[in-house]
């Protein structure tokens, strides 16, 4: 197998111009920067590290779409209606209802592009919050995000788009109230300015800033993130510096299932429990609907005040989600061939477990949870030894605040009124998800307004021109 090369281009090729510069090196980034190229835009990607595609790297479960062939093929009958009623419920109906009603009508074009781009995500598995199945991952059921970077960036390679690591973006030049440059400093050639026509920031969010965190959600600071090291807010503060301003700073996810028992933190994909696994706590009883929203999982899991809870499962999920055969990988795993020796290695009441396990294949079974009301991800009975215990307590995880947007993705001051030339999208950008994020909506959004900004920003240009 040839050895994958990675779209990294010498710094001696920079140009003194690009109609779009995008900042950021995720999903949301190389998506507008396909999109935009493949309109006639002559686009580059900064990105301040050396290490590419951001959080986007690091998601697990997939990409929620509505309305698919995919959905079709597996005897789902969704509709955009359903979709947007989950978000904003999942959202606390706070969401901002111009940037959802884009999200879910754009979500099945948004496949159908990737799958154009010889990105194929053709299985499903479930989201909490989520009434359908809607998380498409690859057909291998392996986590989209690494499938996704991996096959964006064969898509630079072949088009050609440069991409400059270890990076930085500085500043945002303007010439009145319009952007037309971008200032950097790279390693090697010092700080330097670059023309451009348009800036797109697409940088993430910032659950890797203390000093942010403190100042917009100072009681989360104890807790660990799941979030890569670049993770520092960088595009919020070039972004109002440049005149944008921001929106639901201190609405910060907390993802209940993060295992924290190594030095690492490792996030334990909501696709454990969308294939069916159950949480318990120490007397090895269920104490929440598993698949209910982020936020409500993270504040059962607090209450119990008992240092996290236990994901439980069985060989079917295992096998139904490979992402396990990682986290078994680096120890992360207890393993029995039944319930009672799985209890004493995860320090359970065995007893309980067991009696626990078998009311759950019960209700598995009857299609009907009376104690908690879980309505999805009840496919599978725990019935197929070994049985397995993974240890999780919440930790940070995505900010849902970020820069202010409109539909077109063009960032918009504190009056409402748009900043010319400067877009945001994904993460970096704030309002879509309302209070709470779905699972499998950061990619979805990536992709979405990711295409979105090449789109708008080729119209931009277009009318520059005329």
């Amino acid at each position: 197998m040839a050895k994958f090369v990675f779209p990294v281009t010498n710094i001696n090729d920079l140009k003194e111009s690009y109609d779009l510069i995008v900042v950021g090196s995720g999903a949301a980034g190389m998506t507008a920067a396909i999109q935009a190229q493949e309109l006639g835009l002559h686009v580059a990607i900064f990105e301040k590290l050396n290490t590419l595609g951001g959080n986007s790297n690091r998601a697990s479960t997939g990409m929620n779409a509505t309305e698919t062939v995919v959905q079709l093929a597996n005897h789902v009958i969704d509709d955009q209606d359903s979709f947007y009623e989950d978000t904003w419920q999942g959202g606390g109906k706070t969401n901002d209802q111009e940037l959802l009603s884009y999200f879910v009508t754009h979500s099945e074009s948004a496949i159908n592009w990737l799958e154009k781009h010889d990105i194929h995500l053709t299985d499903l598995t479930a989201t909490g919050g989520m009434s359908q199945k809607r998380a498409h991952r690859p057909d291998n059921k392996s986590a989209v995000g690494s499938y996704l970077v991996k096959g964006l960036q064969k898509q630079l390679l072949t088009k050609k788009i440069p991409l400059f690591s270890e990076t930085t973006a500085i500043k945002i030049m303007k010439q009145g109230e319009q952007v037309i440059g971008l200032k950097i400093n790279n390693r090697e050639i010092g700080e330097k300015t670059i023309a451009t026509k348009a800036v797109l920031i697409a940088t993430g969010g910032f659950s890797q800033n203390k000093n942010m965190l403190k100042e917009y959600a100072p009681e989360l600071l104890q807790l660990k993130t799941t979030n890569h090291p670049g993770a520092t807010g960088d595009g919020m503060k070039l972004a109002v510096a440049a005149g944008a301003t921001l929106v639901d700073m201190h609405k910060i996810q907390v993802h209940p299932t993060v295992q924290q028992d190594t030095n690492h933190v490792y996030l334990i994909g909501e696709g454990v429990r969308g294939e069916g696994a159950i949480l318990v706590n120490q007397t090895g009883q269920r104490f929440v609907n598993e698949m209910t929203t982020r936020d409500k999982v993270t504040a059962a899991i607090d209450n119990l005040q008992e240092d996290g809870a236990t994901l439980v499962f069985d060989q079917g999920i295992r096998d139904a989600f490979p992402a396990i055969n990682f986290y078994d990988a680096v120890g992360l795993v207890m393993t029995a061939e039944n319930l009672t020796d799985l209890a004493k290695k995860a320090h359970l009441d065995s007893e309980k477990l067991v009696a626990t396990v078998a009311k759950w294949n019960d209700s598995q079974v009857k299609g009907i949870d009376a104690d908690f009301g879980r309505e999805t991800a009840m496919a599978r009975s725990l019935a197929l030894p070994p049985y397995y215990a993974i240890h999780i307590k919440p930790a940070i995880h995505y900010t849902m605040g970020g820069i202010k947007i409109n539909k077109l993705t063009e960032t918009l001051n504190e009056t409402g009124d748009k900043v010319s030339g400067l877009y945001a999208a994904g993460e970096v950008a704030g309002g879509l998800h309302g209070d709470n994020r779905i699972g499998g909506n950061s990619i979805a959004e990536a992709v979405i307004f990711g295409r979105q900004a090449g789109k708008q920003v080729a119209k931009y240009i277009d009318e520059m021109n005329e």
